[in-house]
């Protein structure tokens, strides 16, 4: 659970270490508590023995890396994570955010970026756990044979059969069933399944609905349930009933 008091707790995963001295040194000076850890091993030591607000995680690790790291630590808690990656490709962005990570920052970075981006995820995680999980409190959903059940993070198909969806396709799902026949763009779905802010041209939500329509559509190549809105975004079009 996040500490929203006067100094969060930052664990800082990276193997450089003169980007560690970096930015401890920078977030200490900003009123942050700082642990730093050089790989993944040193990362799970110092979990258990503090009290961790959010982890600052570099993508690339020596042995286990940082995707399969923030895999971890979203299988096992909701800690933020905010990954940092040298890599440009958008699949390695797109990737850490389906695994669960709360922001990306490419590699170099301005320290007062970071901070600002530390700081807007605590505020959305200290949001999360006084409100509850998106899509905790909404009562499960039926549209066109399928079943949605926000609170299990469970969609039953027409043949009663559980759907296998990644968390960001299930997030998505939600913000779309939740909004029936409204056009939602990018940026709107970035900030109602990811909480924060999109990034320029960010396409990572394109890749989901691709993903989700090939799990739920009668014919992903002619889609009817999520539809492309030309300059606009999405629209959800089925009537959704709530139980």
């Amino acid at each position: 659970m996040v500490t929203m008091d006067s100094s969060p707790h930052i664990l800082v995963v990276d193997d450089d270490r003169e980007i560690r001295d970096l930015v401890a040194k920078f977030l200490t000076r900003h009123g942050c508590r700082v642990t730093t850890a050089a790989d993944g091993k040193e990362m799970r030591g110092a979990l258990p023995d503090r009290r961790i607000d959010l982890v600052v995680l570099d993508l690339m690790l020596p042995g286990e890396d940082g995707l399969s790291l923030c895999r971890r630590l979203r299988a096992a808690s909701d800690l933020p994570v905010i990954m940092l990656t040298a890599m440009r490709e958008d699949i390695d962005r797109i990737l850490g955010l389906e695994l669960g990570a709360d922001d990306y920052l490419p590699k170099p970075f301005n320290p007062r970026e970071l901070l600002a981006r530390i700081r807007a995820v605590l505020r959305r995680a200290g949001a999360v756990t006084s409100r509850g999980a998106p899509g905790e409190q909404t009562p499960a959903l039926r549209f066109a044979g399928w079943r949605l059940e926000p609170r299990d993070r469970r969609l039953v198909g027409p043949d009663g059969r559980e759907a296998d969806l990644t968390g960001g396709e299930f997030d998505l799902l939600i913000a779309f069933a939740e909004r029936p026949g409204r056009v939602l763009s990018r940026d709107q779905l970035l900030d109602l399944t990811r909480g924060r802010e999109a990034a320029p041209f960010d396409r990572s939500v394109d890749s989901q609905v691709s993903r989700l329509r090939r799990k739920i559509e009668p014919d992903p190549s002619r889609p009817a349930l999520i539809k492309t809105v030309r300059s606009g975004g999405y629209v959800f079009t089925p009537v959704v009933e709530r139980e």
